[in-house]
């Protein structure tokens, strides 16, 4: 059932390889802890057999964030034997998850996004020239790490770049000129390097970035560019939508830009914007301070 359950994710859902991975690992867990129980059968599981592994979760530690992501895999399985007749009810309906702390993203400040600081950390050769752009993708358009690894040479035009989002949606981001140059540059220096290739960034032998090498010279740079505690290659995208809400952006404009589905996922960083705002407001209005 399991296996057949990753399939239809994979192929009628369209689902990233990350998030079948994590589906199939938190229903292994599941099912794991059900067996232990005794249990083989799960078209009469209780929302009481469910909250106790809740509870299990729980005192074992796990943050309450990945307890609610496990239910939400829980429930699109219990979802899907339903349609598939498998089972008669879902368990799982009006069984709610321990709430969230609600964290803020981290984000660069503006400063810390300085082409000072990119043109001080990368050298000139191939490797620093690429380094250097996918920070620079990275922030100025805002997309996502895998987003970034697909990146075709022929998505990059004068003016914009094609993205294939979640589930194989296009969409076209603005560029201004001076990325674009720097991307011709990187280009220029890539082909002589490794011939041409049919993606927009490669290692040196040609082949095509994989996930990990992006993550380590993203959190390298961060580190010595930002005091951030969080590093990774979201957070330059947390930073794109921070940075360009607090110059004036509309939510439907970042929304689009950013690829979400829907508003509340983009609604997320108006609190960071608020408390840009906030703190402008304390250092700038008379009433500002209690002094």
């Amino acid at each position: 059932m399991l296996t057949n359950f990753i399939d239809y994710l994979h192929f009628e859902k369209r689902y990233s390889e990350h998030t079948l991975i994590a589906y199939e690992n938190d229903l292994k867990q599941f099912i794991e802890f059900a067996e232990i129980q005794s249990i083989q059968e799960f078209s009469s599981l209780s929302s009481s057999f469910i909250r106790s592994w809740i509870v299990e979760l729980i005192e074992k530690g796990v943050a309450n964030k990945s307890v609610n992501r496990k239910l939400a895999s829980l429930r699109s399985w219990y979802k899907w034997l339903r349609k598939e007749g498998l089972v008669s009810h879902n368990p799982l309906n009006k069984l709610k998850g321990p709430k969230s702390e609600k964290r803020l993203p981290s984000f660069a400040k503006e400063s810390e996004m300085s082409t000072e600081h990119l043109d001080h950390y990368f050298n000139d050769d191939f490797d620093g020239q690429r380094d250097a752009l996918m920070v620079e993708i990275f922030y100025q358009t805002g997309i996502r790490l895998s987003e970034l690894i697909h990146l075709l040479d022929s998505d990059t035009q004068s003016g914009a770049i094609k993205v294939l989002g979640k589930r194989n949606k296009e969409r076209i981001i603005p560029i201004n000129s001076l990325l674009y140059e720097k991307i011709e540059a990187y280009r220029s220096i890539r082909n002589a390097t490794c011939g041409t290739t049919k993606y927009l960034f490669v290692i040196s032998n040609g082949n095509q970035l994989y996930p990990n090498f992006v993550y380590r010279k993203i959190v390298a740079y961060l580190g010595t560019a930002t005091q951030l505690d969080k590093k990774s290659p979201h957070v330059l995208r947390h930073t794109f939508a921070t940075h360009m809400l607090n110059r004036g952006a509309g939510l439907e404009t970042l929304k689009d830009l950013l690829g979400h589905a829907s508003l509340a996922a983009t609604q997320v960083y108006t609190h960071n914007s608020f408390a840009q705002l906030n703190k402008v407001y304390l250092q700038a209005h008379p009433r500002g301070t209690n002094s």
